[in-house]
C-alpha cells in the first residue's frame, strides 16, 4: 500500500504524503468511499486528534475535504484514540478519524480511520481510498448547496469517562491508593488523571504538559523509565504510562519494574477464565509476545493465537477465534467485551480491578510466568533506502537461516519492516541470554552490512 501502513496513515508532518493538498485529497477519497456505503445522504465523521503541533494543519484540511464531500464534522480536539472509536459508535457516526502519530516523536503525524462499529478500516475499502486518492480526478464533490458544516462536539470528554467507567462494577472505589499516571504529553493529557481521580485515587501527573513538541518525549509507554523513577520517589502503589493517542498501556509496580502487554494479558486471561469470563478458549496476541507467555497460557489450557504486529490485526484476529481478550507485548490491549481498540485507560482500569478483587500487589503479577531473554533492535533506514530490497539480499537471508537453524527449538526471529517507522526490526528470542545476544548481534551486524 502507498499510503496506508500497519496502523492508518503516518510519516512527516508536511512531508511528502501529510501535506494539505494530499491530505485533503484523502479526506474526500474516505468520504466518498464511506458515502457509498452509508446508504444515507447526510453522512457524519467524527475527528480528533493528539497535542502535535501538526494537528491543526491535519484538522483543518480534514475539515475541508469532508464538508466539500457534504459531511458533517464533529470535532472533538484533543481526545484518546479508542475514545473517538467509541464516539464513532455511540453517535451513529459514518466514520471516525483520529489525527495521531501514536509514539512517533512531534515531528511525525498519522491519520487513523473508523469505521462507524468502530474497527479500523482495512482490507478492500483501504484499496479504494488508495485508488481515489492517485485517481482524483473520480472524487464526486457535492455542489454548494450541500456542502458540510463542523461544529465542536462540547460534551465528548465527559460521554468517554462516563463510558471507560462503567467498563468496571460501579461500587469500584480506589479511596486509598497512591497512582502516577503518565500521558506522555498528549491525548490523555487531562482525561487519564481526571478518570482516576474521580474514582477516588490520589494521582500523581506526569507528561501532562504538552507544548506541541514534547509528545513522547522521554515519557509515556515507550520510555517508562520516568514513570519507574516517579513511583519510588513517591512511593507509589502503581505507575501507569500510555502513549501519544493513549491506546497503549505499559504499567510500573510498586518497586518500580516495567509490566509489559505480556504480563498484563497473562493476568487478565487467568483472571478472566477463573471467573469464565474468557471466550473462544484463550487470547489473541501477535508474532512479538513472549515464549514463556504462550507457555503460560498452555499451563492453563488455554490457546495464544498469534498475528501480525498492528492492533487491528489483533482485532480481526479475536472476531475470527471469538476471543475477548487480546493485544500486543508493547501494550495495545484490547477488552473486546467493552472496546473495538487498544484502550490504555479502559486496560488500566480492568488491572486495578483484578488488584482490588484479589488482593494482590502489581509485583505479583511478575511471578506470573518467566520470560524467555529476548530484545529487539531497530535499524533506521537511510532516506529512499527500501527495506524489502535488503531483506531480500543474499547475506541477509544465509543469516537468517543460519539463526534459524541454529536456535531450532530453543529460540526464534522475526525480521520485518516497520509498518509506521522508516525501520527494519530485528527480534530474537532464546532460551538464553547468551543465545540471544549472539544471535542477534550477528544479524544486526549483517542486516546494516547490508542497508550500507
Amino acid at each position: 500500500m502507498r499510503y496506508f501502513g500497519t496502523d492508518g496513515i503516518r510519516g512527516l508532518a508536511n512531508g511528502d504524503v501529510l501535506r494539505p493538498d494530499v491530505i485533503v485529497k484523502i479526506g474526500q477519497a474516505a468520504a466518498q468511499v464511506i458515502r457509498g456505503r452509508c446508504g444515507h445522504s447526510s453522512p457524519t465523521v467524527v475527528i480528533g486528534k493528539d497535542t502535535r503541533l501538526s494537528g491543526y494543519m491535519i484538522e483543518s484540511s480534514l475539515q475541508a475535504a469532508f464538508t466539500s464531500m457534504g459531511f458533517t464534522c464533529l470535532l472533538v480536539g484533543p481526545l484518546p484514540t479508542p475514545a473517538v472509536a467509541m464516539l464513532t459508535r455511540s453517535l451513529r457516526a459514518d466514520l471516525g478519524v483520529m489525527i495521531t502519530a501514536s509514539h512517533n516523536p512531534y515531528h511525525d503525524n498519522g491519520i487513523k480511520f473508523f469505521g462507524p462499529d468502530g474497527v479500523k478500516i482495512n482490507g478492500t475499502m483501504v484499496d479504494d481510498v488508495e485508488a481515489l486518492v492517485d485517481n482524483p480526478a473520480r472524487l464526486q464533490l457535492v455542489g454548494p448547496d450541500h456542502i458540510g458544516k463542523a461544529e465542536r462536539l462540547e460534551d465528548a470528554v465527559g460521554r468517554y469517562i462516563e463510558f471507560v467507567k462503567t467498563s468496571v462494577p460501579s461500587h469500584l472505589r480506589f479511596d486509598g491508593l497512591k497512582l502516577v499516571v503518565d500521558c506522555a504529553h498528549g491525548a490523555a493529557y487531562r482525561i487519564a488523571p481526571r478518570i482516576f481521580w474521580e474514582m477516588g485515587a490520589e494521582v500523581i501527573k506526569i507528561g501532562t504538559a504538552p507544548d506541541g513538541f514534547n509528545i513522547n518525549a522521554g515519557v509515556g509507554a515507550t520510555h517508562p523509565d520516568a514513570l519507574a523513577d516517579a513511583v519510588r520517589a513517591h512511593g507509589a502503589h502503581l505507575g501507569i504510562a500510555l502513549d501519544g493517542d493513549a491506546d497503549r498501556l505499559i504499567l510500573v509496580d510498586e518497586t518500580g519494574a516495567v509490566l509489559d502487554g505480556d504480563v498484563i494479558l497473562a493476568a487478565m486471561a487467568q483472571h478472566l477464565k477463573t471467573h469464565h469470563k474468557l471466550s473462544g478458549g484463550g487470547v489473541v496476541a501477535t508474532v512479538m509476545s513472549n515464549m514463556g507467555f504462550e507457555a503460560f497460557l498452555t499451563s492453563l489450557d488455554l490457546t495464544l493465537h498469534r498475528t501480525a504486529v498492528g492492533d487491528h490485526y489483533v482485532e480481526a484476529g479475536m472476531r475470527t477465534h471469538g476471543c475477548n481478550l487480546g493485544g500486543e507485548q508493547s501494550g495495545h490491549l484490547i477488552f473486546r467485551d467493552y472496546a473495538t481498540t487498544g484502550d490504555g485507560i479502559l486496560a488500566a482500569l480492568q488491572v486495578l480491578a483484578y488488584l482490588a478483587d484479589t488482593g494482590k500487589k502489581p509485583s505479583a503479577l511478575r511471578a506470573l510466568f518467566t520470560p524467555w531473554p529476548q530484545a529487539l533492535e531497530n535499524i533506521r533506514l537511510a532516506p529512499g533506502a527500501k527495506a524489502a530490497d535488503i531483506l531480500a539480499k543474499a547475506p541477509v537471508i544465509a543469516a537468517l537461516a543460519a539463526a534459524e537453524k541454529a536456535l531450532g527449538q530453543d529460540g526464534r526471529v522475526l525480521v520485518r519492516k516497520s509498518g509506521t517507522e522508516p525501520l527494519i526490526r530485528v527480534m530474537v528470542e532464546a532460551r538464553t541470554e547468551e543465545a540471544m545476544r549472539a544471535h542477534l548481534e550477528a544479524l544486526v551486524r549483517v542486516i546494516r552490512a547490508a542497508a550500507g
